[in-house]
């Protein structure tokens, strides 16, 4: 039986490699898989999935009116999928998390979600709260914190590398943006 999965964490993980290693995975063994991620991060230009350490892939992009249960389903039925990865998952919304679960569920194809679960202040993202709530596994990749306890928390920083801990829960950015931390330093570095 197809599961839903979701893998999380802080910033600086390793979410996009470790699914770029599964999508790696699967095509090495002559298996067809789609891709996905958020439509609003289009910092990698063309390599649509981009980790840090530099791989990088091409993938369909959604935003909150795409369906995945149609665009999926329609690909499935021109090539056989044997899996489904989604990277930036805590931008899917309610509905599109429910959908991905019908694919495991009614299509039988697994399906691997990877993305933040908290974000700059602490608050669940809209799609990671859903995932954590229906997806059949959890797994907690682990990031380090400067002080070598396991990083949890994303703290978002001005220009000058001052915490920010107001304005929109989403902003684009790398490590120019965000330091991943333990929640004891994020929350010295907020003045909590």
């Amino acid at each position: 039986m197809a599961k839903l999965y979701f893998y999380y964490a802080s910033m600086n993980a390793g979410k996009s490699t470790t699914l770029l290693q599964a999508n790696f995975n699967y095509h090495e063994r002559g298996m067809a898989t789609m891709l996905w991620t958020a439509d609003l991060d289009d910092r990698g230009g063309d390599k649509a999935i981009e980790s840090r350490i530099g791989l990088h892939a091409e993938a369909h992009r959604f935003d909150g009116e795409t369906s995945l249960w149609d665009r999926i389903g329609a690909a499935h039925r021109v090539e056989p999928l044997a899996c489904v990865l989604v990277d930036e998952a805590q931008f899917l919304t309610e509905a599109q998390v429910w959908q991905l679960a019908k694919i495991a569920d009614q299509a039988g194809i697994p399906v691997l979600c990877y993305g933040l679960r908290t974000d700059f202040q602490g608050e669940l993202f809209p799609g990671a709260k859903v995932l954590l709530g229906i997806a059949d596994s959890l797994i907690e990749l682990k990031a380090v914190c400067h002080c070598g306890r396991k990083s949890s928390m994303n703290l978002r920083v001005d220009e000058s590398g001052a915490a920010v801990s107001q304005g929109a829960q989403t902003e684009i950015g790398g490590n120019d943006r965000y330091v991943a931390l333990c929640r004891k330093h994020f929350t010295e570095a907020l003045g909590w």
